[in-house]
């Protein structure tokens, strides 16, 4: 966690606009349950670097406390906070079920009407029973999330900005972003679509190198495949691991989408995406074992940028 406070003060410093933080239960290694929590530490961390949420994952939580949590942090941070909500549940099954209670709540099918409950709070209205005191006034941007075409086509028709997972879900990319193009109605919010994608880079000084960096990631979700999920290992225990065939091919299909290599190449394969995609944002998430690697791969990237 305290890695994450000095990547955001990293990220700030090479110029990066925004911070996201997931959201994820029951996962080894991956420090990101507390989603509003670690937020709050990297906004205060801080000083101009948007940070948000990739996302909140709305089902696991009631539409109020989700208000008052990013209410409050909006009022400490006037600007800088960022609302993007998911409807998986970023987890398994059972850990989805110890977060909502009863398993009648592990239907995602109430999630548009729980997003207007959830965007409602943050305006006053006296009819209204019950009132997130904190949020009312206090509205961040909220950003719609998916993988698939339903997320696409509801933030369309809501007027939001969409943040596709480019990096697990490559496969539906364009088919939901031009699902989200032809549904977009403009709003209050925005007069055109807004796309971001989320991409999976690792850049190092060459591509053997960053190939070599990148390993531990594949590895991490071979396991969960597996329904065995890990802490991420070292390059070195990646290397090591006895993979099967099947493995290997698995690994290649998973890894096909994630742009890895030396500057040059990260270079060229973004400039690749932009062209395929139109996207106006691009949210990197580097899976890398070493925090300097890690935080060396952000410096690559935003050189790259400048260019």
């Amino acid at each position: 966690m305290n890695n994450s406070v000095d990547l955001a003060r990293h990220a700030e410093r090479l110029g990066y606009r925004r911070f996201w933080l997931a959201e994820h239960h029951n996962m080894p290694g991956i420090a990101s349950a507390a989603t509003a929590v670690l937020i709050g530490q990297v906004a205060s961390a801080t000083e101009r670097i948007r940070v948000g949420s990739g996302g909140v994952m709305l089902p696991n939580h009631a539409p109020l406390v989700v208000a008052e949590q990013f209410g409050t942090l909006e009022a400490f941070h006037p600007g800088r906070i960022d609302l993007g909500i998911g409807r998986a549940p970023g987890t398994d099954q059972r850990t989805a079920l110890a977060l909502r209670g009863s398993a009648a709540a592990l239907s995602a099918t109430d999630f548009p009407s729980q997003l207007d409950e959830l965007i409602g709070y943050f305006t006053h209205d006296a009819s209204r029973p019950v009132s997130a005191v904190t949020a009312e006034g206090n509205q961040p941007p909220v950003w719609l999330l998916g993988s698939s075409g339903f997320s696409a086509q509801l933030a369309g028709m809501l007027g939001l900005p969409f943040s596709f997972a480019h990096h697990f879900s490559a496969q539906n990319t364009l088919p939901a972003l031009q699902m989200y193009r032809e549904a977009f109605q403009p709003s209050a919010v925005l007069d055109e679509p807004h796309v971001m994608l989320g991409v999976a880079v690792v850049c190092a000084e060459s591509d053997e190198q960053a190939r070599y960096l990148a390993a531990p990631s594949a590895l991490t979700f071979l396991s969960l495949r597996r329904g065995r999920p890990i802490p991420l290992p070292s390059p070195q225990e990646a290397a090591e691991y006895p993979y099967t065939e099947q493995d290997r091919g698995f690994i290649a299909d998973r890894m096909d989408s994630n742009i890895v290599g030396s500057p040059q190449t990260v270079h060229k394969g973004l400039d690749s995406l932009l062209a395929d995609t139109g996207a106006d944002e691009l949210m990197v998430t580097t899976m890398v074992h070493g925090h300097d690697d890690r935080r060396r791969s952000y410096e690559l990237l935003a050189d790259i940028a400048e260019l």
